[in-house]
């Protein structure tokens, strides 16, 4: 199954101590299963800019992050799913940030799971499948 992953998602992998099942799920997850999308490479890039260290996080992202995964673009027709999926969420007054929103409507569109540590937040997006993890290190 082909799946979307989101800032958390991917920074969870990066950690010193990541959750140890979800570095095991990925493992195995194959290559042409694994996207990601614009939006959340331009919140990585933020947080890279923004950190004490951001030749070393910009690095991470450009030799770790993007040849790991494909990264889909918000195009048109995700615009398009956007739209709807703001208007839907408006009238049932469970708006979610404008970033997330984005990511969400990239998932919808390519018809891809969105993986993330934030199920319940996302739990308001209808026709959105989410696989959730715990972040932080496994008990053990």
């Amino acid at each position: 199954m082909p799946y979307l992953f989101d800032t958390i998602a991917i920074s969870e992998a990066m950690r010193p101590r990541p959750n140890e099942a979800y570095v095991e799920w990925l493992r195995h997850l194959p290559r042409e299963d694994q996207f990601t999308c614009t939006v959340v490479i331009g919140e990585m890039y933020a947080g890279a800019y923004a950190s004490q260290a951001p030749a070393k996080w910009l690095e991470r992202i450009e030799k770790m992050v993007l040849p790991a995964m494909t990264v889909l673009s918000f195009d048109l027709p995700t615009a398009h799913e956007y739209g709807r999926m703001r208007a839907v969420l408006r009238r049932a007054g469970r708006l979610i940030e404008e970033a997330d929103m984005m990511i969400a409507a990239t998932a919808v569109h390519h018809g891809l799971i969105l993986v993330t540590a934030n199920v319940s937040h996302f739990s308001a997006v209808p026709e959105l499948s989410v696989r959730g993890f715990s972040p932080g290190a496994a008990p053990g």
